[in-house]
């Protein structure tokens, strides 16, 4: 068996490690930190003043890795360009949040608009350019592919928008996020590796980045990833998911981010219609979690097993 696909692991992850005290204290320095709602979890108050934007490491990290590659693995593209497109995006909206102090960040339309252009760039150039066919691998078929004809499209933007705005939900706690990530990226890696779909190096550049991102972002964390990360990091799931035409498999390997976005909608229907009533205590759903007495530690740990579980039902299920 090759193993040379560890080799794109290593080079992000050492670039993800050599990029923490460096970025951190320029993120500090310019006052890149963060905010925390009053009216939420008391103990995050303590959060307050810890650099944001550390998804700018990831980035970094995942495209040196992988211009490394690109001439060589030139479906790649795509996934590049969806995760930078809503790295970018994540980076306006936090600089507008954090610099400007603009406390809503981008305006939701014009994120929604800006997420529109990215989603169908990707759209386009996945079906003219790389040709990969909009079917859908169905889970425990034997390796049988459903053809939605023109409803593809719209599926497309609403899988790419929905898991996007899923793992941003999904960072509220330290290393939250990442880990639950990084065990979708490494998923997505073994089936590259084991299907030679030419997509190894950008999953294996992903793995390696959170990883070493990690090592600053788990609990007391001295970075947050913010929308540069989170937004990136969606975009990196969906985008992947549809190279290999495993879009469903998104909602089982992405589960956490699912339920995440759930539990606030869940939360926001139900305080409208009942007049201020509450299902869970705080929404998103790691946030109820903490107000019934869990740890931040503890919350990370049952969702990243709850995440690996899920991962090799998932490999089960090709």
């Amino acid at each position: 068996m090759d193993y040379t696909f560890v080799i794109p692991v290593l080079i992000s992850f050492v670039l993800s490690v050599i990029m923490g005290p460096i970025v951190i204290p320029i993120l500090r320095k310019m006052k890149m930190k963060q905010t925390e709602r009053v009216e939420g979890v008391e103990s995050h108050l303590q959060k307050a003043g810890t650099p944001t934007m550390g998804g700018v490491m990831i980035l970094a990290s995942i495209v040196i890795t992988s211009l490394f590659y690109v001439k060589d693995y030139p479906k790649i593209i795509p996934i590049l360009f969806v995760t930078l497109g809503f790295g970018l995006i994540g980076f306006l909206d936090d600089y507008l949040k954090v610099v400007m102090k603009r406390s809503d960040g981008l305006y939701p339309k014009q994120k929604f608009a800006l997420q529109i252009v990215v989603t169908a760039v990707f759209a386009y150039y996945l079906v003219n350019v790389t040709n990969t066919p909009l079917t859908l691998l169905i889970p425990f078929s034997g390796g049988k592919y459903w053809n939605i004809g023109w409803l593809a499209i719209p599926l497309l933007f609403v899988a790419v928008i929905g898991t996007v705005n899923g793992v941003n939900f999904t960072d509220g706690l330290d290393g939250l996020a990442s880990s639950v990530t990084v065990l979708v990226a490494t998923f997505f890696t073994v089936v590259a590796v084991g299907t030679k779909s030419g997509i190894e190096p950008v999953t294996c550049a992903v793995v390696g980045a959170l990883m070493g991102f990690l090592l600053f972002n788990v609990y007391p964390a001295s970075v947050f990833m913010g929308d540069t990360g989170s937004l990136a990091l969606g975009g990196f799931v969906a985008s992947t998911a549809y190279m290999l035409q495993m879009p469903i498999f998104i909602i089982i390997v992405g589960l956490i981010y699912l339920v995440e976005v759930a539990s606030v909608m869940i939360q926001v229907t139900y305080f409208k219609k009942t007049g201020g009533k509450r299902i869970f205590k705080m929404a998103p759903i790691h946030h109820h979690f903490e107000l019934c007495g869990w740890s931040e530690t503890r919350i990370v740990a049952v969702f990243s097993i709850i995440t690996a579980i899920l991962c090799l039902i998932a490999l089960l299920a090709l």
